[in-house]
């Protein structure tokens, strides 16, 4: 089962997918699963009951929730409801969900297997241990218990406990004897059987009553007053990151797949997809196993995105060969280790870049690559055209990373734009000609946007140039982790899931930054040290609006025998009234207040900690007064609070020397060439006016876009030669869209299906009331729409692209407020298929899945 708050629900919907076609292609459509099954998840997001419900899901049971939520539950006998997943979609986005009374574990004393220790039914009335009448009473006893806390005369018990079912037959000889003398003492009043959650769910379903709702999710989870799950949001941060690209490079591969008809593939394709469903694993991307599993985890990974490379350099390859019989172009490759700067074909070579954007959408996007000291010529080779270029250099802090081999000392700096889905070549050659960029005597750098400078505390300061009233100032910081025995609850350590500071206070750095500025044509930095184990740089691109900071920490020091837990903090001068805002899988926003949860009374002993949610994306903060928006976006999954009106903090690493005591077995300390990790990421800053409504959404979605599916660059070294003609290239760019979609609207998948068949899905990228013009129906036309293939039919699915929409029928629950919910309700427009057009209509934040069959145009 996967992780619902460091997971994105990109890749969320892509393994459910992928998962439900391995169970059709070997049992058959009976095999269709219709409950979601989360039992062990630490917190649940209000996003996986939306998905949940467009996959089709009669319902979900979970076993964990805060220990204040359940038992006010308990006494209330709401553990059984109706999750309101989406605002936006509606009653279509509900789900009737279980809390499980038990966790997952037996009633106590009813465990049976080689790590149980509990008494066996034994029933030889003729032994001294017959047992059978008190095993029963015990058991109805508890079945009675159980029952006064829901609302049916229906208890489901889930017969199990992690790594049970190693002696399978003790476990089945002794339910078969429950099951037996159950009915034969109490049979009259109590039936106890094998059952499965579908067949629980139907008997609910099937007392006809009125549900209370749930409207929120059920972040952050604490399982005692000082155990709150909220480390693991920002536990193994490199992993966190690594996930994020696996996802990128997978959705490249399927789209080359589908615009180039690449063939023979499968197998590699099927590799990466397996890959990338493991790690959305509830102890993987969450960073909770043991470090051999998390090697381990990142070995699969890095497998499967050689896969991935592999497919769509070819693809590439393909598509530039076409139509010439005389061009055989080289074999491209890709870097890996572009975060910190290296890359084996370009850093002393000339080379050709073909750089794809999977967008649906044209970009001008940065691109970044490490070569060494001089001037370079950029050439577009769709045009002949040279590129304004920049050389920066790589700061010293990632030069010196532990393991880095690069030889790359500077960094190549242009703008490209770029076609949506689809590639454009570059040439890069060096020239004769040295350059040493110059390092600015000044403290600040800026664009049409900001103003950015560093103050006499070595704390950055970030100004914007149209609200000339908004600022914000960054800095770091670390909390000291608590260590205890975990005897006892308020002897918990922190751990690879709790986070739980020594200190509600975290400890400030002694003014020592030191930093230097440097400009050119395409982007201003600050390279700045905090510490010898924390560095960042502050950038800002020409015509780009945000302000990146670009940070990296590590080894975090440990000598003092102190683990360490390192947040980044950013606060602006808004009045935010302790609300905040982040996101649900990246997908909607949820309001979060200090202090509070909106369904119980709050009793809050760990006023940090208990404070933390998991910000997959972005978290936001809102002035009402000066009616200001400022929002941070992320490169990866963090855990991000606001403790104080106008502040966001973000933790970006943590080292800690003991475990928390709830699996792991070990201490989160991560090390990398025989020194404590190092990672780095980044943040971005974007804010402005809430009067801008349209103007500031469009900037948020568009960024954290192009941060989710970033272009990706294929690299071909060439011989160095900087007077050699450019090489003649057909095929310089090409684009598998005929037109870029509306703004609202984002191809989320494409991708090669059965039998030559492709799955495709639309999605509406705007919430209700986000915008007043792009929060609306669109309709678009997808006959034409691709470059290399036309649409011939179309049918529609579920969002698991497992069954047609039309076979869908989901159980109806009613709500307490005498709403019938029609859950299987599908309010989308049918496809509008005629001569030359088959238009598709989305609904706000709506997505609508299809299987397609495709006739070529061409390659």
């Amino acid at each position: 089962m996967n992780d619902e708050a460091v997971t994105h629900y990109h890749s969320l919907v892509d393994q459910y997918t992928w998962g439900f076609r391995r169970l059709d292609d070997t049992f058959g459509r009976c095999a269709t699963p219709r409950i979601g099954w989360q039992i062990d998840p630490f917190g649940h997001s209000r996003e996986q009951a939306s998905l949940f419900a467009q996959l089709g899901f009669d319902g979900m049971f979970f076993g964990r929730l805060d220990y204040q939520d359940k038992n006010k539950r308990l006494k209330d006998k709401t553990m059984e409801f109706i999750w309101k997943g989406s605002p936006n979609l509606g009653a279509r986005a509900n789900l009737f969900t279980v809390a499980l009374y038990n966790t997952y574990s037996p009633p106590p004393g009813f465990c049976y297997d080689i790590l149980c220790n509990d008494e066996p039914i034994n029933d030889d009335p003729d032994s001294p241990d017959y047992n059978v009448k008190e095993r029963v009473e015990q058991l109805v006893r508890y079945a009675y218990r159980q029952a006064t806390s829901y609302n049916t005369n229906n208890v489901i018990f889930t017969m199990g406990e992690d790594f049970n079912y190693q002696h399978a037959e003790m476990w089945f000889t002794n339910l078969d004897r429950l099951i037996r003398y159950v009915k034969e003492e109490k049979g009259s009043e109590v039936n106890i059987f094998y059952s499965t959650p579908s067949c629980y769910l139907k008997a609910v379903n099937d007392a006809k009553l009125q549900w209370s709702t749930k409207s929120d999710d059920f972040f952050p989870y604490a399982s005692d007053p000082h155990s709150y799950w909220t480390g693991y949001f920002s536990s193994r941060p490199a992993i966190k990151f690594f996930e994020r690209m696996g996802n990128n490079l997978l959705q490249i591969s399927k789209q080359l797949s589908v615009l180039t008809r690449l063939e023979g593939y499968e197998k590699q394709l099927e590799h990466f997809r397996e890959a990338m469903g493991i790690m959305q694993h509830h102890d993987a991307v969450t960073g909770t196993e043991k470090q051999l599993v998390a090697y381990d985890y990142a070995r699969i990974l890095y497998d499967g995105m050689q896969q991935g490379t592999n497919i769509a350099a070819d693809a590439i390859r393909k598509w530039r060969s076409t139509g010439d019989s005389n061009f055989a172009p080289e074999q491209m490759h890709t870097c890996m280790q572009l975060n910190i700067s290296t890359c084996l074909y370009t850093e002393d070579k000339d080379f050709v870049l073909a750089i794809y954007n999977p967008l649906s959408q044209k970009v001008v996007s940065p691109i970044r690559v490490p070569v060494q000291n001089g001037k370079y010529n950029v050439i577009d080779l769709a045009d002949g055209y040279e590129l304004t270029s920049q050389i920066v250099p790589i700061p010293n802090s990632v030069r010196e990373i532990p393991g880095r081999k690069s030889t790359s000392t500077h960094e190549l700096v242009f703008l490209a734009s770029l076609p949506p889905l689809g590639y454009k070549t570059y040439t890069v050659k060096r020239s004769s000609e040295n350059i040493s960029p110059q390092v600015v005597t000044a403290n600040s750098i800026g664009n049409e946007f900001y103003n950015v400078s560093v103050d006499e505390y070595g704390q950055v300061v970030v100004k914007w140039k149209k609200q000339k009233d908004m600022e914000l100032t960054q800095s770091f910081h670390y909390y000291d982790a608590m260590e205890g025995n975990n005897e006892e609850f308020r002897n918990r350590s922190s751990g690879a899931y709790i986070f739980r500071p020594k200190n509600a206070s975290a400890k400030n750095f002694v003014n020592s930054a030191s930093y230097e500025v440097h400009t050119g044509p395409l982007v201003e930095e600050i390279h700045q040290c905090v510490t010898d184990w924390i560095c960042q740089v502050i950038r800002v691109y020409s015509g780009m609006e945000y302000v990146e900071f670009d940070w990296l920490v590590g080894p975090i020091p440990v000598k003092d025998r102190v683990g360490k837990e390192v947040v980044t903090r950013y606060y602006s001068n808004l009045n935010s009234s302790g609300e905040f805002y982040t996101d649900s899988n990246g997908r909607e926003m949820l309001k979060r207040k200090r202090n509070y949860r909106p369904t119980w009374n709050l009793e809050l002993e760990e006023p940090v900690s208990g404070n933390y949610y998991p910000v997959t994306s972005k978290i936001s903060l809102k002035d009402d007064e000066k009616l200001l928006k400022l929002s941070l976006l992320t490169d990866r999954a963090e855990g991000g609070t606001s403790m104080r009106d106008g502040e966001i903090e973000m933790m970006i690493h943590r080292r800690l020397l003991k475990d928390d005591a709830f699996g792991v077995g070990e201490a989160l300390n991560e090390f990398a060439f025989g020194e404590g990790l190092v990672v780095r990421g980044s943040h971005y800053i974007v804010g402005g006016s809430i009067q801008d409504v349209d103007e500031l959404a469009v900037k948020e979605k568009t960024l954290a876009r192009q941060l989710l599916l970033r272009p990706w660059t294929f690299i071909q070294s060439i011989e160095k030669n900087s007077s050699a003609p450019t090489p003649h290239v057909p095929n310089s760019q090409g684009t598998g869209l005929a037109k870029s979609l509306p703004q609202n609207v984002q191809i989320l998948t494409l991708e090669p299906w059965k039998d030559g068949s492709v799955l495709l899905r639309l999605e509406h990228i705007f919430e209700l009331g986000e915008t007043a013009r792009l929060s609306k129906p669109v309709e678009v036309n997808i006959q034409d729409l691709f470059t290399t293939f036309t649409i011939v039919s179309i049918k529609e699915t579920t969002l698991g692209g497992n069954q047609w929409i039309d076979d869908m029928n989901r159980l109806k629950w009613e709500s307490e407020t005498n709403d019938v919910l029609q859950t299987e309700e599908h309010i989308s427009h049918p496809v509008e298929i005629k001569e030359g057009v088959i238009n598709v209509l989305l609904e706000p934040f709506e997505i609508r899945t299809f299987i397609v069959e495709i006739a070529p145009r061409y390659l």
